[in-house]
């Protein structure tokens, strides 16, 4: 595995908060290691090029439910575009790699989803980027609190994998890759998301194009049942939140996540 160089500066920043839940520390893609974004990079001079957008979470936090119709959903908070790129072929894995630290209390959902930029990703307006969802993992088995996606991570190294649509045309995208914490959604306004985006630049002799996709801003209300739910109790289901999967052409299930191998119109 190839690994593409940073600054020693950036290598060794260590998290920046023993209460911290984490971000995408790095991405694996067509057998090369990407860095993700360190809130503490913002302290760097000069600031580091990586492809993961940047944010102003120095805590290592969250975003709450009373922000989920503003900018700071679509990306965290006071999110601006990566300056660099996961370069990726069509219809190969990427791999996210979160903090080693991630709470096992914190359980919940990850969803992947995917937007256009329609030119560079690097300059691009968050508030105009239309998102369709790859894929999605909620609640496996169990309850009180039971199996959930988010066990499936930390089991994985605290990594996440999806998969690039086969079809998908050559381009630069966004990925808005996203946990969501549920330990404390009993009531209204206690969900976590921790959103986190990746620019991409996709290679590949692919002709479909992203249709039908949504601003995040969009996404998710407060109330949604997605959103609002106790673990701490007995459930037989739960309603992954936000938008459907998009229309497919194949779609399978496999350990309660939802897969498409076609997405696009």
């Amino acid at each position: 595995m190839q690994i593409q160089s940073l600054s020693l500066l950036a290598a060794l920043l260590a998290p920046i908060s023993v209460s911290a839940h984490g971000h995408v520390t790095g991405i694996v893609a067509n057998g090369v290691w990407y860095p993700g974004w360190n809130p503490a990079y913002q302290y760097s001079n000069p600031v580091p090029k990586v492809a993961g957008w940047a944010s102003s979470n120095l805590d290592e936090g969250f975003v709450t439910p009373d922000a989920f119709s503003g900018p700071d959903i679509i990306c965290h908070k006071s999110a601006t575009p990566g300056q660099a790129y996961v370069k990726v072929t069509a219809g190969s894995k990427i791999t996210l790699q979160w903090l080693s630290t991630w709470p096992v209390s914190h359980k919940g959902p990850v969803l992947d989803y995917l937007a256009a930029c329609n030119g560079e990703c690097t300059t691009v307006d968050k508030t105009k980027l239309s998102f369709i969802k790859l894929d999605a993992g909620g609640w496996i088995s169990g309850s009180n609190p039971g199996t959930w996606a988010t066990d499936t991570l930390v089991a994985n190294n605290v990594s996440w994998t999806t998969t690039v649509p086969s079809n998908l045309k050559a381009g630069n995208y966004v990925l808005r890759h996203e946990i969501i914490a549920l330990h404390a959604a009993q009531s209204v306004g206690g969900a976590q998301a921790y959103p986190q985006c990746i620019n991409l630049q996709v290679t590949g002799t692919g002709t479909a194009v992203p249709s039908g996709g949504v601003s995040a801003a969009t996404f998710y209300k407060s109330t949604d049942p997605g959103i609002v739910f106790n673990i701490y109790t007995s459930f037989t289901s739960y309603q992954i939140p936000g938008p459907a999967v998009k229309a497919v052409a194949r779609k399978m299930k496999r350990h309660a996540r939802e897969f498409l191998e076609t997405v696009w119109q």
